[in-house]
């Protein structure tokens, strides 16, 4: 017999109350009682109070205080709300509460205005998180440092990272309100390329007697000039701008002068000064806020850390041409006393800064730094305007000191340092059915060289089996192979030619097939090896591992294929870590050998993070065939943060899937017996494979690595 459908009957205020008792007890208490919740949600039909219920069990997960002030402000919402619309205000609310802490998600929770005039009824508003990717890569088309692309209560820039509002309904169509959006992201990015923190505004500004009324001045001012210059570099842009908005009037003649070529900041202050008495503060749609003290604190910490990262790679680059005979420069003093003269040539073109080029050279020698290099001589550039001649000292093995903000990996919970040039990844909330932003920091690690006669020791072990591997391997390779009756080709095929000359002989016409073509026989096959590097590796299970990979480099080396292999570790979200083993460029040298020998157990094991890091460095191989290989012993798992169980196997999932629409071919080989419960759910019925005999790993490994790919 089946079971009763659910009842529709809305749920009565006890047994509602007892609901949020049981859900919110925590932060219950004498003064706050249940009571008015239930009696909010009452009158409500059904489905609405299951959904309440719902995302107040999801948010509490997180947070106590979150899902009781979720709780209290929903019954409101959802009178001007429909479900869609909700969803997307509670989950915004999680992701500054995520990035920001319960203050600013309260806050976000609280800001229902915006969110009711931009429901989703509103067929003409743009959510952000629908345009968040096109606008990162608008962003990264512009010069100037790259800045990341977050939801905010406000739209600001702290000049790392550009905040826009989660929804825009300013417009009455879709394709208006995304184009309010680009022109708000281009007006905050030029805040930063073009100099508007480059002065002390805030001291300036505190001197007069409104400090409020003359920051709003002074923005304006700025938006003045920006748009000048969003005019002369994206003129394109700029008249879609004005279409949508006008062209602002200059409020006075004096104010000519920030439109010129040239004018920074500086100018705008001088203005200020001159027509503060006269000028009426004005805000545009696509200005933003101005945010001094956050840009201020932001830029203060970068130029620190620049400074030091600057005089690090230009250290390095002496040394590259230290050891690079053609790169040396034509005269040996000056790197023979290991120190090296740094010189930089900044030229303007047209006397702008906008347009601002320059020319590095050591020891006189004109020198193409690295890309990372180069990026970041633009950013401090963008922050100065120049590059003082301190920042131009190179230095030397050991020079470098680590400072309070640059930490050590060891160090990576202990304040913000870990986002430091970390990479940071979204991870898939199943309760929440959407993605934690930016919520992982993951680095890449190398795996200590280790020469301690392992890979000897297993080559010698496994002889024969190395022997059959080659040969087998061998086999798959192929030879080239020889088109003959080709319409072109390399070289004339004979047999083709002669038989032709008869024919014409003979009164028939003369064909076209006359050549021979050769053609490569290329597998176009790139391969990403994921070692799990967990805890739970350690003993004879690592053994095998490592001993797995001699054997699959011994193979592949005669095959050809481009292969990497990377281990995968960490200790909560704030500390992923990938090991560095052996890159797609990287020869199978010695140390990249002894690496493997080197391999040894970590911490954790959090999947989805690798997953999506490592799927991004295949990613960019050009190959017809991409393989994603992971060997492990057991689930997703971390200390904290509720991995485990079906948060870690559906967030592991979803970044399979993600990998997938890369026309990526995950497959996982796994020694856990309890297998058969989870990756069938994670990588398909196909796409895994049990060992269930540990000492047969190794050339299992090899053998499920042939069938793959043939």
């Amino acid at each position: 017999m089946s079971s009763p459908p659910p009842s529709s009957e809305p749920l009565g205020a006890a047994e509602l109350a007892a609901r949020f008792d049981y859900l919110l007890g925590p932060v219950l208490s004498s003064r706050r009682t249940a009571a008015p919740l239930a009696q909010q949600l009452a009158p409500l039909p059904r489905p609405l109070q299951d959904f309440v219920l719902h995302w107040v069990e999801v948010v509490n997960r997180s947070n106590y205080e979150l899902a009781y002030q979720f709780a209290a402000q929903a019954p409101g919402a959802l009178a001007h709300m429909d479900l869609k619309a909700a969803e997307a205000w509670i989950l915004h609310a999680m992701d500054v509460y995520d990035r920001d802490g319960l203050y600013s998600g309260s806050a976000a929770l609280k800001d229902l205005a915006p969110r009711i005039r931009a429901a989703p009824e509103h067929a003409s508003s743009v959510a952000l998180a629908d345009v968040h990717n096109v606008l990162e890569l608008f962003l990264r088309g512009l010069s100037g440092r790259r800045l990341r692309v977050e939801a905010g209560t406000q739209a600001y820039t702290d000049t790392d990272t550009l905040y826009l509002p989660a929804v825009c309904a300013n417009f009455p169509t879709p394709e208006q309100n995304f184009l309010a959006y680009k022109g708000l992201a281009t007006h905050l990015w030029a805040q930063a390329r073009y100099g508007t923190f480059n002065v002390d505004a805030g001291t300036a500004l505190a001197r007069y007697p409104d400090p409020a009324r003359a920051t709003a001045l002074f923005h304006l001012l700025e938006a003045l000039r920006i748009d000048a210059i969003i005019e002369r570099t994206l003129p394109g842009l700029a008249r879609d701008l004005h279409a949508l908005r006008g062209r602002k009037p200059l409020p006075h003649p004096a104010c000519a002068r920030l439109t010129r070529p040239g004018a920074t900041a500086a100018d705008s202050l001088q203005v200020l000064a001159e027509l503060h008495a006269e000028l009426a503060p004005d805000h545009w749609f696509d200005m933003g806020t101005l945010r001094l003290d956050l840009a201020g604190a932001a830029r203060s910490r970068r130029i620190e850390r620049e400074k030091d990262a600057l005089q690090q790679a230009l250290g390095e680059l002496g040394c590259t041409l230290d050891t690079d005979p053609a790169n040396a420069p034509d005269t040996g003093e000056a790197s023979a006393s290991g120190e090296h003269r740094v010189e930089l040539d900044t030229a303007e073109s047209g006397g702008t800064a906008e347009a601002a080029r320059w020319t590095l050279a050591l020891d006189g020698k004109p020198v193409a730094p690295p890309e990372h290099v180069a990026r970041l001589m633009e950013s401090i550039l963008q922050d100065l305007g120049r590059i003082p001649p301190e920042y131009l000292v190179a230095s030397g093995d050991g020079a470098r000191q680590p400072g309070a903000e640059e930490g050590r990996p060891d160090d990576v919970e202990q304040g913000a340092w870990h986002e430091h040039g970390a990479h940071l990844y979204n991870e898939w909330d199943c309760r929440r059915r959407n993605y934690r932003k930016n919520w992982c920091v993951l680095r890449e690690l190398d795996v200590q060289p280790q020469d301690d006669g392992f890979v000897a020791a297993t080559l010698a072990r496994y002889r024969p089996q190395v022997a059959q591997l080659r040969r087998t391997f061998e086999m798959l390779r192929g030879e080239d192979r020889l088109l003959r009756r080709q319409p072109d080709g390399d070289e004339v095929d004979l047999d083709a030619a002669v038989a032709a000359y008869a024919d014409l002989r003979c009164g028939m016409e003369l064909g076209d097939r006359l050549m021979v073509r050769r053609r490569k026989n290329d597998r176009s096959t790139a391969v990403m090896f994921m070692v799990d590097m967990s805890g739970s590796t350690k003993g004879w299970i690592n053994d095998a591992e490592r001993e797995a990979l001699v054997l699959l480099v011994e193979a592949l080396e005669v095959l050809g294929d481009r292969y990497a292999i990377y281990g995968f570790s960490g200790i909560t979200r704030k500390r992923c870590e990938i090991f560095r083993v052996k890159r797609f460029d990287e020869p199978c040298d010695a140390q990249v050998r002894a690496r493997i020998s080197g391999i040894r157990p970590q911490d954790y094991t959090r999947m989805g993070v690798a997953i999506r890091h490592l799927a991004t460095l295949l990613d960019a191989v050009e190959a017809r065939t991409k393989l994603l290989i992971t060997l492990s012993d057991g689930k997703p798992d971390d200390y904290s943060d509720n991995y485990r169980g079906e948060y870690g196997v559906e967030d592991t999932r979803m970044a399979l899937a993600e990998a997938h629409r890369r026309g990526i071919h995950p497959f996982c080989i796994t020694i856990d017996r309890e297998a058969r419960d989870y990756l069938p759910h994670m990588y398909g019925a196909v796409n895994w494979a049990l060992v269930d005999d540990v000492a047969r790993l190794p050339l299992k490994v090899a053998e499920i690595y042939r069938r793959l790919t043939t």
